[in-house]
């Protein structure tokens, strides 16, 4: 069966393990918080935990009152805001505008011609910005859910305008269902279900089940922990994103 909500990911999780024909000795406490473990796990480190978003956000007078921007719960990181207003890699819809300017002279001209006088020409005038206006620095932090802008926010931001911040959110289950299937979810998930059932058992020794079959706890702990070691392992190899370059 294809997990496609969180009880059958339990479900399955637990079959895995032996369920029903072993009775797995784990409170539905613990294994939601295990589902919550595997799920953080997930959206950190599996590329497809997370996908790029870009925020629109229009300022109020709110936001220039706290001086940050508030930030949906699902986002776990940003890696820039887009350059807006008038600098020369700004968007400002002045015809007067530099970039404007180069467009309305340059590009008709690029299909008789190279690109690489106009790539450079771009770069240069790139360069010129970041020189004498400079990146618009930011701070965001995932638990406090706010973008905080370093500009002066009471000459800089203007009620009505827009900023659009690249982001990373969490890829929500709830809404994509067939992230409950990932294979790497449920082989993660179970292993940590069993370490938590060995950790319950290693608290007593020589558990008697029906039949006579007397339990190992500490067994089964040890070799989970072993498996929970190496699933993080394979994950953060095969399966993280490579580290992103910051470009403006």
């Amino acid at each position: 069966m294809k997990p496609t909500t969180r009880d059958e990911l339990v479900q399955y999780c637990l079959r895995e393990l032996g369920h029903p024909v072993i009775e797995i000795n784990v409170d539905e406490d613990q294994i939601d918080d295990r589902v919550d473990q595997a799920l953080s796990y997930f959206y950190d480190f599996h590329y497809d935990g997370t996908e790029k978003y870009y925020l629109k956000h229009q300022i109020t007078s709110g936001d220039v009152a706290n001086n940050s921007i508030a930030v949906p719960d699902s986002v776990i990181g940003i890696n820039k805001i887009f350059p807006l207003g008038t600098g020369l890699s700004g968007n400002s819809g002045n015809i007067f505008d530099i970039n404007y300017q180069m467009r309305l002279n340059d590009i008709w001209d690029l299909s008789n011609s190279t690109l690489s006088n106009y790539i450079m020409t771009q770069t240069h005038l790139s360069m010129i910005d970041q020189l004498l206006n400079g990146v618009i620095p930011i701070r965001f932090n995932r638990h406090t859910d706010k973008l905080y802008i370093d500009w002066d926010w009471a000459t800089d931001a203007v009620i009505g305008r827009y900023v659009i911040a690249e982001c990373w959110k969490k890829v929500d289950p709830e809404t994509y269902p067939d992230v409950f299937s990932d294979r790497m979810l449920k082989t993660y998930l179970t292993a940590l279900i069993k370490k938590q059932w060995g950790n319950n058992l290693s608290k007593f020794v020589g558990i008697q089940m029906p039949g006579g079959v007397t339990l190992d706890g500490q067994k089964i702990l040890d070799a989970a922990t072993i498996e929970v070691k190496e699933i993080e392992v394979q994950i953060r190899a095969e399966y993280e994103a490579p580290p992103q370059f910051y470009s403006y």
